[in-house]
């Protein structure tokens, strides 16, 4: 649809749903625009703050965060203090610039039995490209 103008991976949701959102949330944080990401306007707002946003359908990895709505962000937030690993970042560059599936192995043959299509990440010259 995209006709590959935005880099897009499919997320094994289990295990990566949730570390994508950190990550997400987080990008203002890296770029230094701002040392909070209470303090830069994204999904954080609603995610963490219970601030209303219409465009935003919450899903049930993070619905099952916590019972409540004030536990669910208070759960929130503190998902997005933790340090997210060097590797889960890398990993998460690497399959979103070849918009591959990221996950479990087991998730990604099942995509590829689904769609007969490689969704493993490709070696150019022996590296990952970037």
């Amino acid at each position: 649809m995209w006709e590959r103008r935005f880099k897009a991976a499919l997320v094994d949701t289990d295990r990566y749903l949730l570390t994508c959102y950190r990550y997400i949330e987080l990008n203002p944080v890296r770029a230094h625009m701002t040392d909070d990401p209470a303090d830069y306007p994204s999904s954080y707002y609603h995610n963490a703050m219970g601030q209303p946003a219409p465009l935003i359908t919450p899903h049930q990895q993070y619905m099952l965060l916590a019972t409540t709505p004030a536990t669910r962000q208070a759960a929130y937030r503190a998902l997005v203090d933790e340090l997210v690993e060097e590797k889960h970042l890398d990993d998460l560059r690497q399959h979103t610039q070849q918009q591959r599936a990221w996950g479990s192995e087991r998730s990604r043959q099942q995509i590829e039995a689904l769609t007969q299509r490689s969704v493993s990440q490709e070696l150019v010259d022996g590296v990952f490209p970037y």
